[in-house]
């Protein structure tokens, strides 16, 4: 027979609670996914009210962008200590987000206008000069009909009969005909535009040139028939496939290489994506100053209105009201915690960086989530959320937090260099070296051993290859890094 009883045990567990959830959501979220958040927010709490802008606010952001202009960055000779100081941040000195209202509806106004905006296509784009063609009407039907026929990339997807057959019943043209409106189509731009596969693209891009340049006929002969010699990268049965010498060959592989393999992407309707830095870090007198940009986001507090007609209503009614308040100050809360955070990952990560900020590229230390987790006393998923997808604006540029993080390589003097660094000095041999004469991947790692960066070639080939640098027989070969 089954009894009840009581039994008391002991132990430990973790528990989110809905606040701590919160705080882990608003932390891992970019500017623009947390603006859309907020003003979600703000729809549906009514004890959540957007602060006015103070007068001198908008003068304070422009001031913060015209401080981090490349030429604040230190002589390259500039030693000593590294200090960095965080910037007094609004949202620091009352119960709410430090931000600019005034300038978020801005950029709200300015964001509808830009989806107003719509790139041309490239249907719209032929379409247009095929209207200036004084083609017939049948004519106009046929060109219309292979244009939407093209890919995005340009190319003629369908054969001449289906595109016949979609003309059909109300107009008759054989293949012939259809040919004959293709070629004026083929005469648009961009040039290209109209090839049935890749060496019709070519010879159209290359058909308008002028007879006497230095290597067109042959360039005509690779892109008809040679296009897969070509893509072996090794000149030598091409040069036999074509009988040509070394200068006429160079010559002609640079024609076939300034054609675009792709006419059509050239005309993108795709709508440019504007990165919104979630820091900045500018120099100044004593070191560096950073701050974040909460000027992005709408300055949220409290209505003590209602809080207070909430507060001397008593009772237990308006438990909607109540709860709503309670929310909006747990989403206040989550936001403090989450400026802060960000503040000490950033104001770590250019504590550790500040020699790329100063010098470059190949002053960059290595660095791991782990180096930034204990520098703040922090764990490293939390390091790991507060950098992903969140951008700085230095001097040099806006860069993801994540690529301040490289792994090292060890010296020979025992400390350690960035694999950044190193893909910096790379790219500078590379650049600086001979044209007549340019670096093997081994004459690389040999230079950069001598500067105490004991690397293998292969490692030297990876490294090139993920900057897209072609090998040293081929920027022999034809003139290009």
């Amino acid at each position: 027979m089954l009894k009840q009883s009581l039994q008391l045990k002991l132990g430990q567990s973790l528990t989110m609670t809905p606040q701590l959830q919160q705080a882990i959501r608003l932390l891992q979220m970019p500017t623009l996914d947390l603006q859309a958040h907020l003003a979600e927010v703000l729809e549906s709490n009514v004890m959540l009210e957007q602060e006015e802008p103070e007068a001198d606010d908008e003068v304070e952001f422009g001031a913060a962008f015209t401080a981090v202009a490349p030429q604040s960055a230190p002589p390259a000779d500039d030693e000593g200590p590294v200090e960095v100081e965080v910037v007094d941040q609004p949202w620091a000195d009352r119960a709410g987000t430090g931000s600019d209202a005034g300038r978020a509806e801005d950029d709200e106004e300015r964001e509808r206008d830009l989806a107003d905006e719509r790139g041309e296509s490239l249907r719209e784009h032929l379409l247009g000069q095929v209207a200036l063609l004084g083609l017939s009407d049948d004519d106009l039907a046929v060109a219309t009909a292979l244009v939407d026929a093209l890919s995005d990339d340009g190319y003629l997807t369908e054969s001449l009969a289906e595109v016949a057959a979609t003309l059909r019943p109300a107009i008759d043209r054989d293949e012939e005909e259809i040919e004959r409106v293709l070629l004026l189509v083929q005469k648009l731009e961009p040039l290209g535009v109209g090839a049935r596969d890749l060496a019709e693209c070519l010879q159209l891009q290359l058909a308008p040139l002028d007879p006497a340049t230095p290597g067109l006929a042959l360039a005509r002969d690779i892109a008809a028939s040679h296009l897969d010699l070509l893509a072996l990268r090794d000149l030598g049965p091409l040069r036999r496939a074509t009988g040509a010498d070394e200068d006429g060959l160079a010559a002609a592989i640079a024609l076939v290489r300034h054609c675009h393999p792709r006419p059509g992407s050239m005309i993108s309707t795709a709508r440019p994506e504007y990165i919104v830095p979630d820091a900045l870090v500018r120099r100044t007198t004593r070191g560096w100053a950073v701050e974040l940009n909460d000027r992005t986001l709408p300055r949220l507090r409290v209505n003590q209105d209602y809080a207070g007609m909430l507060g001397r209503g008593g009772g237990g009614g308006h438990a909607v009201l109540r709860s709503q308040l309670q929310e909006a100050r747990w989403l206040l809360k989550s936001l403090e915690i989450r400026n802060d955070t960000m503040l000490k990952v950033t104001r770590a990560i250019v504590e550790r960086q500040s020699a790329f900020l100063a010098h470059g590229e190949e002053h960059m230390k290595p660095m791991i989530l782990k180096d930034i987790a204990s520098a703040i006393g922090m764990h490293e998923s939390t390091i790991s959320r507060v950098t992903s997808g969140k951008y700085l604006h230095t001097p040099r540029g806006v860069f993801e937090l994540r690529y301040f993080f490289s792994s090292q390589v060890e010296g020979d003097d025992g400390a350690g260099t960035s694999s950044t660094a190193i893909r910096a000095k790379i790219r500078k041999l590379i650049r600086d070296e001979p044209p007549e004469n340019p670096l093997s991947d081994g004459r690389i790692a040999e230079l950069l051993s001598a500067e105490g960066i004991p690397v293998a070639r292969r490692t030297v080939a990876k490294y090139r290859e993920a900057l897209g640098l072609a090998s040293s027989a081929e920027r022999k070969r034809v003139g290009t890094r």
